[in-house]
Order: structure tokens, then sequence, then C-alpha cells
């Protein structure tokens, strides 16, 4: 940008590569811009950035989530999020285009014509991408007790806490989503209420099966709690592997044990059923699952998205599921249910 006489104005910016020391190569290394603008300015911020990036940009629209937040929903009203990504092995010609960008994203800025945010700018490290999703789960704790634990990460357990170190894998189920939260939290409720260790038919540990069992963390946090056996099934090979190698992680292996397949599992009927799945197959499932259940089991049901909680309302009261209790969290809902007949 320049004065009305025409000389530089100084321009006071962060330093990209401020996260990267001077002493670590650039080799594999790239600058990702991102810039925030509104739909009718994505092809003028498009352009700009393509300006100085060689492999082209990308668009992310917004979007909101449908199908039991499986699929998405285009929102072509909100702001999108326009990326391009530019080799920086040469520090010196990366500054200068990201200066560059800055400029011109200014003067476009300045007509004020739609809104368009600044760019941000981070260092991708090609050596880093495959690990990189590790470094954004930690250790977590939900519910009042139960700690999830990356194999990865250390902790050093408290009073009371129930620990479960996983590694997911391929596998789905890291207690981030909201879904297995919801699930591990009614667990820990059931736990306190005295089902788990004492909630068999016959007033001993129960025995619990985990529909879609994933990595295993609602199986193991089963076993953890106290349950006797614990079955977990799965549609997926690579979900029943990474099950079987969880457990043996947290020293269970004797009490879970996963099979590929489906309903119904064998060494059923179970006091208490866990089912993280999404709305549709719980309604498809519906009267699998309760007739897995004995009369007066529990079964805690997640995946649900909020538009879809009628329907497996619905399917589960005509399979003789009462519902006792619901939990939400966002657009997601659990559902604790009791076989009644």
């Amino acid at each position: 940008m320049r004065e009305p006489g025409g000389a530089p104005v100084p321009i006071s910016e962060p330093d990209p590569f401020a996260g990267l020391s001077d002493g670590t190569s650039a080799d594999g290394a790239w600058l990702e811009l991102s810039v925030v603008a509104d739909p009718e300015a994505v092809e003028a911020v498009s352009e700009i950035l393509s300006r100085v990036a060689p492999g082209g940009t990308s668009v992310e629209p917004a979007f909101d989530l449908v199908d039991d937040g499986l699929g998405a929903r285009v929102d072509a009203t909100r702001p999108a999020t326009v990326r391009a990504h530019l080799p920086a092995r040469d520090r010196t010609a990366a500054r200068a285009a990201v200066r560059r960008v800055r400029e011109d994203l200014g003067h476009l800025q300045a007509f004020g014509l739609r809104p368009i945010g600044d760019v941000e700018v981070r260092v991708v490290l090609e050596s880093d991408w495959a690990e990189a999703w590790k470094r954004h789960i930690g250790v977590m704790r939900i519910g009042r007790g139960i700690v999830i634990r990356p194999s990865w990460r250390r902790h050093r357990a408290a009073p009371g806490e129930t620990v479960i170190a996983l590694d997911p894998g391929m596998a789905f189920g890291t207690g981030l989503h909201p879904t297995t939260r919801l699930c591990l939290a009614g667990l820990e409720r059931w736990a306190d209420a005295g089902l788990v260790a004492g909630g068999g038919a016959d007033g001993g540990p129960a025995r619990v099966l985990d529909v879609g069992c994933g990595s295993g963390i609602l199986a193991i946090a089963a076993a953890r709690l106290g349950a006797e056996r614990v079955v977990g099934v799965d549609t997926d090979p690579i979900a029943v592997e990474a099950t079987t190698a969880n457990a043996r992680r947290n020293r269970v292996a004797r009490i879970v044990y996963a099979r590929e397949g489906s309903l119904p599992a064998p060494g059923g009927p179970f006091d208490l059923v866990l089912a993280n799945l999404i709305a549709g197959v719980l309604v498809a499932l519906a009267r699998d699952l309760a007739a897995s259940l004995r009369p007066g089991g529990r079964i805690l049901a997640s995946g649900i998205f909020i538009d879809r909680e009628v329907e497996v309302r619905e399917a589960f009261a005509a399979a003789g599921l009462v519902v006792v209790e619901r939990t939400g969290e966002g657009d997601w809902v659990g559902l604790d249910a009791v076989r009644v007949a």
C-alpha cells in the first residue's frame, strides 16, 4: 500500500515462519494461506491467492450437517474459506508472496463491497502430515471420572478415575465425538447406579453388548467399570482388530470379546446394550436390539441427529423399548431405554 504521495506505507506484520526455527529445513514445508470471504467475493479472493500459489486454490463453503451427520448441505449465504498452499523452500520468496497477498487483499477490502477477512498463514510440514492429527488429541475427561488417554500421551490417574488408554488407529471412536461422549457419560451413570457391576439378572456383574464397537472405547469402559463380560460386534474388520488391540492395551482382553458381524450377537440376551449408531441403523435394528436384551435390561443409544429423534423413539416404542432418560450435546441426542416386554 502507498501514501498519497506514492511512498510505501511501512507494514507491521507477523512473520509466517515464526513457528519454524531457522535451523529447521523448509524443503518439505508449505505455507497454507486461508481467507474467509463473502460468497460473492470468493472469486476475487481466489484470483489473488492463485497469483502466488502454483497449485491453485480450494474453496470450502459453509455447510450444515444432514443425514444423521453423515452428509452436508452447503449454505451459499454464509462466508466461505478460500485456501492456497505455496512452497516454502525459499523463505524470502515465500515472505514476499504473503506480503503481496496481504497488500492485494487490502486493496480489495478497501472497496468495502463485501466482507473479506484477513489472510491467515500457517506452516505445514510434509513430515508432520501423517502424524499431525495426534497433536490435536489430548488426555480428556468425560463425565465425572472417565479419562481417555491417547496411547502416545501420559497421565497419572487420580483417585476415582477410570483411565482408558486408546489408540483409535483407523477405527471410529476417540472420545472426541459428541455421540461417543454421550454414551460414555450414560455408561458412567449406569455404573453409579450399580447397573454395570451389579446389574446382572442374578444381581452380579452385567453382561454387556457393544453394537458397532469401533475402537472399542465403550466396550473397554464397560469392562473397566465392572462388567462381567462384554461382546463387541462390528461389520468392519478393522474395528474388530482395533477393539481387540485396545482391550489388550487396557488389560481387559479376558473380558472384552470382539467379532465381525451384526445382530444377533453370541452370548445373549444381555443385561446392557450400547449402540452408538446413526438413527437410520437404530430404526432398522430396533427389534433386534430389543431382542438382544433380557426383560428389564437397558440400552444406551447414541448417534441420533436431533431431527431424527422422534423416528428413533417411535421405532423403540414399537420394539418394546421405553425411553427413561434423554441427553443431548449440540445437534446430537442420546437415549437411555429399558426393555419392558
